[in-house]
């Protein structure tokens, strides 16, 4: 896996624990020789992430909207910020650039991002690794909701197997790196329960 692609609040929480592990994952993906593709935003575990992988080397790339942009909220620093016409843009642009997907603690642009990622690989739009990054069980109580609609059947136990939760990074980048693709063409066969 070359290119990570973040998702993240663009508030930083009312803990300092997320910023810090905000710091962590950002200083990881420069340590794993890899790149951070996020939303281009300066601000919240958005902006902390990127400022950290850029101060241990990483190429930084910012996908935002032409709306964000004129209100400045892109991050000025970036190795490259792409400015698109819409958020659907802006998604589709980040899916392209990454190879995998860490989800730190967020809000509802954060969980839409995480969802139509799932979605995709679902649907064999592409097969990438799907990380919630759970800081200080954050994402615990969104986990068992997923578990909770696989034995509701409205969730295919593949697409659950395919999301990935953990608190640790050193487990999600050796859970990254030992991903195994899955051929989209029969995806459909996985809605199998």
């Amino acid at each position: 896996m070359k290119s990570i692609c973040i998702f993240a609040g663009s508030a930083s929480g009312n803990k300092s624990e997320y910023t810090q592990k905000a710091i962590e994952l950002g200083h990881a993906i420069a340590d794993n020789n890899c790149s951070m593709v996020y939303g281009g935003g300066s601000n919240g575990l958005m902006g902390v992430t990127a400022d950290a992988a850029l101060s241990k080397g990483a190429k930084v790339t910012g996908i935002i909207t032409e709306q964000l942009d004129a209100i400045e909220v892109g991050h000025k620093s970036l190795t490259k910020l792409e400015i698109v016409p819409s958020m659907h843009q802006r998604k589709a642009r980040m899916a392209e650039l990454s190879d995998a997907i860490i989800s730190l603690p967020g809000g509802v642009g954060t969980w839409e991002e995480f969802f139509e990622a799932l979605a995709w690989n679902q649907l064999g739009f592409y097969s990438k690794p799907i990380v919630l990054f759970n800081v200080d069980g954050y994402y615990s109580s969104l986990y068992k909701f997923s578990e909770d609609a696989v034995k509701e059947g409205f969730l295919p136990r593949t697409t659950f197997e395919e999301l990935f939760i953990s608190e640790d990074l050193e487990t999600i980048f050796k859970f990254i790196s030992k991903f195994e693709k899955k051929d989209g063409k029969d995806w459909y066969k996985r809605l199998e329960r």
